[in-house]
C-alpha cells in the first residue's frame, strides 16, 4: 500500500509538487481554499479534505506550501488548523516564513506533540514541475534520513541544520541574491538599450563574461526578451521575501546596505506593476523611467 501523506496548499508551487508525489506512488489527502485546485489532484487519485484539521486527522505526515507567514500560522495553529487534527505527528513546511516565524510555529506545534520540519524550496514553478527544486531542510538528522527519500521526488535535498529556522535563513539568503540579480540585470540592460545596444546581444555577452547570473541566464532569455513575462513567480511574493530577509537581518544585527536599495526597487515594482504580476515585469518599471523597451532589434 502506498504511503499516505497530506498536502495543504495547491497553488503555483504546491500543485506540481503534490502531483509529483502522487506520480511517485504516494497516496495524498489534500486541502486548498480553492476547490478547483484540490479537484485537479483528486483527478489523479488524491482524496480531498474539507480543512487543514481534516488532513491532520487522516495522516501522520503532511506538507504545507503556503504564500505568507500569516497564512502558515492560521493553517498550522488556527481553529480548523493542523493542531486541531487528531493524527499528524510531522509537519513539513515548504513555505517561506522567516526564521523567527518558523521557530514560533515549531514551538506551538511541539506543545501539541507535533514536530515541524523547516523545509523551504527554491527553483520556481518550472523546478516544481520538473522536480529540480532546491529543498533546504532543517530538522533532527534522524528525521532528515526518514524524509529524504520522499523529498527527493520534488528536488535536490540539502541538510541545512537541526534547528527550526535554519532552512528559512538559507532560503532568504538565496532569494535576496535572486532578487538582486534580476533588479541589477534589468538596470544594466535598460541602460544598454537606452544607449543603443541590442538587449539580445547584451545578454549573450553577459552570459559569456563575468556578469552572468540567474537573471541573464534564465529570466531574460525565457521571459523578458520574448515579452511573455511568465516565469512563474509574482512580484508580491518576491517583495515579501525581501522584506522578510531584511527583517531577519535586522533582528540578527546584520546591516544590509545593498539589500535595502534592492528592496526599494522591488517596492516600486510592487506598487506600480502590481503584486500579482510576474516578477520579471520589474524591468517594465525601469523601461518606463528610461523611455525604452527591452526587445531584440532595438528600443
Amino acid at each position: 500500500m502506498a504511503k499516505h501523506i497530506g498536502f495543504i496548499g495547491l497553488g503555483n508551487m504546491g500543485k506540481p509538487m503534490a502531483s509529483r508525489l502522487v506520480d511517485a506512488g504516494y497516496q495524498l489527502t489534500v486541502h486548498d481554499v480553492r476547490r478547483e485546485s484540490a479537484e485537479a489532484l483528486a483527478a489523479k487519485g488524491a482524496r480531498i479534505a474539507a480543512s487543514p484539521a481534516a488532513v491532520a486527522s487522516a495522516v501522520d505526515t503532511l506538507l504545507l506550501s503556503l504564500p505568507s507567514p500569516a497564512i502558515v500560522r492560521e493553517v498550522a495553529l488556527g481553529k480548523e488548523g493542523v493542531t486541531a487534527g487528531s493524527k499528524v505527528k510531522t509537519v513539513i513546511d515548504l513555505s517561506t516564513t522567516g526564521a523567527r516565524c518558523a521557530r514560533e510555529i515549531a514551538a506551538a506545534l511541539a506543545a501539541k506533540g507535533i514536530a515541524l520540519v523547516d523545509s523551504p524550496v527554491s527553483g520556481g514553478v518550472a523546478g516544481a514541475v520538473k522536480g529540480t527544486l532546491a529543498v533546504m531542510v532543517s530538522c533532527p538528522k534522524k528525521t532528515f534520513a526518514e524524509l529524504e527519500p520522499m523529498l527527493k521526488h520534488i528536488g535536490k535535498v540539502f541538510f541545512i541544520g537541526e534547528r527550526p529556522g535554519m532552512g528559512q535563513t538559507m532560503k532568504l539568503a538565496n532569494n535576496l541574491l535572486s532578487a538582486t540579480a534580476l533588479a541589477a540585470t534589468s538596470e544594466a540592460i535598460v541602460f544598454g538599450v537606452k544607449s543603443g545596444l541590442d538587449p539580445a546581444i547584451m545578454v549573450d555577452v553577459i552570459n559569456a563574461g563575468s556578469g552572468r547570473n540567474s537573471a541573464s541566464q534564465d529570466k531574460f532569455p525565457k521571459s523578458i526578451l520574448p515579452r511573455s513575462f511568465d516565469f512563474g513567480f509574482t512580484t508580491g511574493l518576491m517583495y515579501k521575501d525581501l522584506k522578510l530577509c531584511l527583517e531577519e537581518a535586522e533582528a540578527a544585527g546584520v546591516p544590509m546596505w545593498v539589500a535595502n536599495a534592492v528592496r526599494q526597487l522591488w517596492q516600486h515594482a510592487h506598487q506600480e506593476i502590481g503584486d500579482d504580476k510576474d516578477f520579471t515585469t520589474i524591468v517594465q518599471v525601469l523601461e518606463r523611467w528610461a523611455g525604452v523597451e527591452v526587445k531584440p532589434g532595438g528600443s
